[in-house]
């Protein structure tokens, strides 16, 4: 523990470590109930990982390549002098622009709402003490009540993979590619490695995505895994099931994966997608007793509580569910607990999926496998987006919206969206979903009279088809 004399010594009632979702959500909850927060970020600019490096910027290039993907397949656009191609680099420069603007709103709620920011990185000197060493060597202490760990988490980094070659990226680092690949080998399936899949190939760059599991993505419903997967390998990705690495190189002009299995591959550059762990290193846990998992992330109860009665956490440096939109929730049910001494408020049982690929993927509640497991009764009412107006119009039309519903008592049970906006179009149903006292019923779509022609009118389609099924 270092012995250097803080230049300051400030008091606070709450000390957040760092700028994500989950701790924005912490601290604006707190310092609008009158507590005296201060944030720190290790980083110059605010936002976190989810600003910087994974949500937004991965999103901004999804959004980019799938605008390319439509403008290519349109017909308004096609014959000689359209240009039909774009860059890596440019399409960078968009996400870099969509950055930019969210630091700036970000930034602004902390002056707005009197939260003492400080830059530097924050490590425990007790369990009322945090340290903040600066970009230049100087150290600030922080006195605090309370402390909210909100630290984020990084992509994984297996030992015997050389990160530091110029050919070999992780989620974060692929955002510096400099080169402008003909082919890359993505390693792990799961939502990123199935996102950049997507975004690789909608380039036109040959994708090879290996996959340890049997089937993409084995959380979603079967039908809508499927769905993905044929979808990809329609659009040239070759997909390779279950494969684990034997060694992983990088050369001058090239990157050789050699499998378990015996395969050789190789690829201009290789994107190692499997897995992330918590920032948890520099914070000194182990001086207030916290112990870490072996993927850096801390264990709390349902007020977010770790087992150090005033440190609590959030995000994803605890692990599941590991989405932006929930760590903000958790980091205001966490402030909750902190004012309230325990939460009134918990996150939503069934917690929506918003997958990026194109086209993308929405979910909430349960699968068919879970339902069929569970034995319970249920019907599927299904639309298929090449029967709706609004996608024939906006050349939208590659995918479906399944309802699952019990047979008896027509409650909605689960929903399931492939295709343009899913992540949009599966908040409706998620609204009904929530509702109480025979308010979940799968007649409200059926009763309720949607905009035409509009995505959403994708519920009154699916519901008839099923309400239709109870005959048989």
């Amino acid at each position: 523990m270092t012995t250097q004399k803080p230049e300051t010594e400030t008091e606070f009632d709450v000390v957040v470590i760092g700028t994500g979702p989950g701790g924005e959500g912490a601290a604006m909850q707190l310092a609008k109930s009158g507590y005296n927060v201060a944030i720190v970020e290790r980083h110059k600019a605010l936002g976190g990982g989810c600003t910087h490096w994974g949500t937004i910027p991965s999103k901004a290039l999804r959004h980019s390549v799938s605008r390319l993907i439509e403008y290519n397949n349109n017909p308004l656009f096609s014959g000689p002098g359209w240009q039909s191609g774009m860059t890596f680099s440019h399409i960078l420069h968009y996400a870099e622009s969509v950055i930019r603007k969210q630091v700036k709103l970000r930034s602004s709620f902390y002056e707005r709402n009197d939260v003492t920011v400080v830059h530097g990185t924050a490590s425990f000197l007790d369990k009322h003490r945090i340290r903040v060493t600066k970009l230049d060597g100087s150290v600030d202490d922080l006195i605090t009540k309370h402390v909210v760990i909100a630290s984020g988490s990084r992509p994984y980094h297996p030992g015997d993979i050389n990160f530091d070659h110029p050919r070999i990226y992780d989620s974060d680092k692929v955002l510096s590619l400099s080169h402008e690949p003909k082919t890359i080998l993505i390693y792990g399936a799961g939502v990123i490695g199935s996102e950049y899949a997507s975004i690789f190939r909608g380039m036109g760059v040959k994708v090879d995505l290996i996959n340890q599991r049997d089937r993409l993505l084995s959380f979603l419903d079967a039908e809508i895994s499927d769905a993905l997967s044929y979808h990809l390998r329609n659009s040239g990705v070759v997909i390779r099931h279950n494969e684990e690495y034997e060694s992983i190189t990088g050369y001058d002009d090239k990157v050789v994966l050699k499998t378990k299995s015996g395969k050789t591959m190789a690829a201009d550059c290789l994107l190692f997608a499997n897995g992330r762990s918590g920032n948890i290193e520099d914070l000194s846990c182990d001086v207030v007793g916290l112990e870490p998992n072996y993927r850096g992330q801390l264990e709390v109860n349902e007020n977010y509580q770790t087992s150090v009665d005033n440190i609590y956490a959030v995000g994803d440096i605890i692990g599941y569910p590991s989405l932006a939109s929930a760590a903000y929730d958790q980091g205001r049910i966490c402030a909750s607990s902190i004012i309230n001494g325990e939460s009134d408020k918990a996150l939503v049982s069934d917690i929506p999926t918003g997958i990026y690929t194109i086209p993308e993927i929405s979910s909430v509640g349960k699968t068919e496998e879970e339902l069929t497991e569970m034995k319970v009764p249920y019907e599927v009412g299904r639309a298929q987006f090449k029967h709706l107006a609004r996608a024939q119009i906006s050349g939208a039309d590659v995918g479906c919206l399944k309802l699952l519903f019990h047979r008896e008592t027509r409650e909605l049970l689960g929903l399931h969206c492939f295709g343009e906006r899913a992540s949009e179009i599966v908040h409706i149903g998620q609204a009904i979903m929530e509702q109480k006292n025979g308010g979940n019923t799968i007649d409200y779509f059926v009763n309720t009279t949607f905009n035409y022609p509009t995505m959403a009118e994708a519920y009154r389609v699916a519901a008839l088809n099923g309400i239709n099924r109870l005959a048989l």
